[in-house]
């Protein structure tokens, strides 16, 4: 599977050069003073949001990055070099944690944002700096600072505005090609969708963003089906859409289902449920459509039923979750 939502690698930013040991020597001055220049300062190690980065798949293949150091110090009072810093590109949505420490380093959630996550050593002074009245030729000189080495954890949490989610089957994917641009694989089959698809959808009046995300199936939070651990990829989002099967013969339950999952996951979750979606309402059990309105009616949240076969109400979805995004 080419979808990573999770990582590890190693950093190390490179040393500083030390300071040079040098003196002038010069035609008219065979012993002249002290002229070692500093080291340079060793490369530093930079994380930044790439929003063309939708995964953790480039570091299954590399997880240690080492920057170059600085170089020492020359001749004639010239500093070494500073080595060139490394910058390592991430999925927008990245949080970055020390290892060691378990202490959240950054959250980058826009593109372009960076973090300095391991900063290269300062070099170290040339004999120049240690000439005293008592002491014209000295040959002090200090070592270059060691750069930051870290082990880090990569967490990707997805950003869309709103979720879409249901247990499998029930044409979560479909309305989310259907509403956006997005291309997921849809079939017939529980489970087609392993790892959140994202989608814009564009209006006259703003475009944002829709997630997609595996289906939920009861005690999924014991590990049943594919667990809970994708729920993260929702935490971000304002507003969550419950999509419901409007063929099915009992969809009280599945919504019952869907709650407790969410609840035993995250509790803060279902005050973002905005939305019930009956999908498939080309095929609706007509119990099912009123038991879901009283349904909504009762919980004090919106519905709307949708066909994504033959596009009823979908351009009234389109304009409510507009609205919604707004709100």
């Amino acid at each position: 599977m080419n979808f990573i939502d999770t990582a590890e690698i190693k950093v190390k930013a490179g040393d500083g050069g030390n300071g040079g040991v040098y003196f002038l020597r010069e035609k008219y001055r065979p012993y002249g003073g002290p002229a070692g220049g500093d080291g340079g300062k060793g490369g530093s190690i930079i994380l930044q949001a790439d929003a063309s980065k939708t995964t953790f798949l480039d570091f299954k293949y590399k997880r240690n990055f080492l920057a170059q150091s600085g170089e020492h110090g020359k001749p004639k009072n010239q500093h070494g070099k500073d080595a060139k810093d490394i910058t390592i590109k991430v999925p927008v949505g990245t949080i970055v944690v020390d290892k060691n420490t378990n202490q959240i380093l950054c959250d980058l959630t826009k593109h372009g944002e960076s973090f300095l996550v391991a900063k290269g050593g300062k070099g170290g002074l040339g004999n120049a700096h240690f000439a005293t009245s008592r002491n014209q030729t000295p040959r002090k000189f200090t070592y270059g600072k060691k750069g930051e080495e870290k082990e880090l954890i990569l967490i990707l949490k997805t950003i869309a505005d709103i979720s879409i989610v249901g247990l499998p089957n029930v044409g979560k994917s479909t309305l989310l090609s259907v509403l956006t641009n997005a291309h997921p694989k849809i079939a017939d089959y529980p489970f087609t969708t392993l790892y959140p698809e994202l989608g814009i959808l564009k209006t006259e009046e703003n475009a944002f963003s829709i997630a997609d995300i595996p289906g939920i199936i009861e005690n999924a939070h014991k590990g049943a089906g594919l667990g809970l651990d994708f729920l993260k990829h929702i935490e971000r989002s304002k507003h969550l859409i419950i999509a419901i099967d409007l063929s099915s013969q009992d969809p009280i339950k599945d919504f019952e289902i869907l709650l407790k999952e969410l609840s035993l996951y995250d509790k803060s979750l279902i005050q973002k449920i905005k939305t019930i979606v009956g999908t498939k309402l080309d095929v609706a059990n007509e119990k099912s459509l009123e038991l879901l309105k009283n349904l909504a009616r009762e919980k004090k949240i919106d519905f709307i039923a949708v066909s994504s076969s033959t596009g009823e109400n979908i351009n009234k979805l389109k304009n409510y979750l507009s609205n919604l995004k707004k709100s």
